[in-house]
């Protein structure tokens, strides 16, 4: 109760600065709209996968999910991607190939799991460009994680809102919120992941197997795994999930959470037994060095998928316009 308290007054404490932030945010949006500062359309349909909280919530497995929507009605997307982590500031192709300390490691995960081209930059509107360039055949972006990226023009703007909700309702500082709450009335569509206190399209992640890193070939049912210890790493927006998802199948998770993106080190894993490590997909990608300086350990990729309302699947096409499938 005490811990919870200390929140609260520290929240109030920021809330002069979060009152500041929330002016700044404003000013800025309405300057985008009434055009003083300029936003590029870059030809082709945009559709924008994005949040209000800092940090994950599920746009990642969204985003992937409406590529597959699209390519089995005939589109052929393209991905770009702010790519956050990554020191590239020049547009950059995310390949599987590719460095997540250049790249981020979603955008990894993008091009590995959607099989369509994936280009990362601060600038979107860049990376659009030189996604068409490239690929001339493109013909609908998805932005991930672009909801204030107001210089990029878009069609359709998607919010997801996971479990932990609009948290306690402020801006950042005092809160973990990078627009208001109404903000949620002026976007196209709402996907609701957990969340209790928003309504919009019911989305739910699901897997049910485990990987080896080492060996993709390698598959075992994860309730195989059920009444055994092992490792749970997970660096993404809300760690408890991971675990919970794991512990649903009656594995014993030992929760090891680590902030958002992080950078992870061959002594994160300093565990000091031979229990297996589970690990996001996310977080795997940044670990390929470190499993294979250790071959003989037991580290598994847990890797899920999106699972959306039907409504939201002909809701998507019916504002792009229908199928393009012959």
């Amino acid at each position: 109760m005490r811990h919870w308290r200390s929140r609260g007054a520290i929240a109030w404490l920021l809330w002069p600065a979060s009152l500041a932030f929330g002016v700044a945010v404003a000013v800025r949006r309405f300057l985008y709209k009434i055009r003083i500062f300029s936003s590029i359309h870059p030809g082709i349909p945009v559709v924008v996968v994005g949040n209000l909280t800092a940090g994950g919530s599920g746009k990642t497995p969204l985003v992937l999910r409406i590529v597959e929507i699209l390519k089995e009605q005939g589109w052929k997307p393209g991905i770009v991607s702010r790519g956050f982590g990554g020191s590239a500031r020049q547009p950059r192709a995310a390949t599987i190939a590719a460095d997540p300390a250049e790249v981020g490691d979603e955008p990894i995960l993008l091009a590995r799991r959607s099989g369509c081209p994936v280009w990362v930059a601060p600038d979107r509107v860049a990376a659009c460009r030189t996604l068409r360039e490239q690929n001339p055949g493109c013909d609908v972006i998805i932005a991930d994680d672009g909801l204030q990226h107001y210089a990029l023009r878009r069609d359709v703007e998607i919010c997801v809102v996971d479990g932990r909700g609009l948290g306690n309702g402020f801006l950042q500082p005092a809160g973990p919120l990078r627009e208001p709450r109404s903000r949620l009335r002026s976007v196209d569509a709402v996907v609701v992941h957990g969340a209790k206190d928003v309504q919009g399209y019911a989305m739910t992640l699901e897997g049910d197997q485990l990987v080896r890193m080492t060996d993709a070939r390698a598959l075992r049912p994860a309730k195989s795994f059920a009444g055994q210890r092992v490792h749970a790493v997970a660096g993404i927006g809300d760690p408890k999930r991971f675990f919970l998802q794991l512990a649903r199948f009656g594995i014993k998770p030992v929760p090891h959470p680590f902030p958002d993106h992080h950078a992870f080190r061959a002594g994160d894993f300093a565990f000091g037994d031979s229990d297996p490590v589970v690990m996001t997909e996310k977080d795997a990608v940044k670990c390929k060095r470190i499993v294979a300086g250790n071959p003989q350990a037991q580290f598994w990729v847990f890797p899920v998928s999106a699972s959306l309302d039907p409504a939201f699947e002909r809701w998507l096409l019916e504002k792009l316009g229908g199928s393009k499938a012959a």
